[in-house]
């Protein structure tokens, strides 16, 4: 029976937090039918947005993994731009770990001083997850782990399914028994692959990902250290602009 969703993914930044071999930073635009989610929004989303000529009111909703400025930081200037430039008029959900409406607030007022004075004409949703209630957006099913970084960040690893496809999206931390289980039997993996062979804190390397147990995994998040390397491996290292279809 052929499939009746199909997902496109496109990596609109597959860096780290700075700027390693010259990439965006993290985030992975999902598109199928009729509906469109980002994984992840660093502080160059819209740049890359822009590039790919992708309207940013077209995202119906930002899954966040935690709460680290190159995973999330670029939601203000999301939230700022619908108001200001793109008039967005669509509703538009947020989800996040525990806190995500507080967090992206004070970051809006940190970085847009006095912009909590504008009322948005569109309705923002911000949706708490963590492993024990898993939400729903339209179709899709978001589960969560815990992650292994950096505590206060909330850390998640998340897995979207859709009845047909499932995908895993390692956000950061360093490799656990329950992210491993985690990727057991999906499609696929998006899984940072911070250096090749040095263990590095809250983080995964190179020879962490062979323990996971995705149908495909593609890196992302590289260092340098691992880009130099990213040509010897089998797996798909991702590219600013990558597009694949599961």
């Amino acid at each position: 029976m052929p499939r009746s969703n199909i997902l496109e993914v496109q990596f609109i930044g597959s860096g780290d937090a700075f700027g390693s071999g010259g990439r965006l930073q993290p985030c992975v635009l999902i598109t199928d039918k009729s509906t469109r989610f980002a994984l992840d929004f660093g502080l160059t989303a819209l740049i890359g947005l822009h590039q790919k000529d992708i309207h940013p009111n077209t995202i119906d909703a930002v899954f966040i993994s935690h709460f680290h400025g190159d995973h999330c930081g670029g939601i203000p200037f999301l939230l700022m731009d619908a108001m200001l430039g793109s008039k967005r008029e669509k509703p538009l959900t947020l989800i996040g770990p525990e806190g995500i409406e507080v967090h992206i607030k004070q970051l809006q007022d940190v970085l847009f001083p006095g912009s909590q004075i504008m009322t948005p004409k569109f309705d923002v949703e911000y949706v708490e997850i963590n492993p024990e209630n898993p939400v729903l957006f339209g179709e899709y099913q978001i589960t969560a782990v815990e992650a292994k970084h950096t505590a206060s960040t909330k850390p998640l690893a998340l897995k979207v399914e859709t009845g047909q496809q499932t995908l895993v999206y390692t956000g950061d931390g360093e490799l656990t028994e329950e992210l491993i289980d985690f990727t057991d039997g999906a499609d696929l993996a998006i899984a940072e692959c911070y250096y090749y062979d040095k263990p590095v804190k809250w983080h995964l390397n190179y020879p962490d990902i062979q323990h996971l147990k995705a149908r495909n995994v593609v890196l992302t998040h590289m260092h340098e250290n691992m880009l130099a390397h990213k040509d010897e491996v089998p797996e798909t290292c991702a590219y600013d602009g990558m597009e694949i279809i599961i």
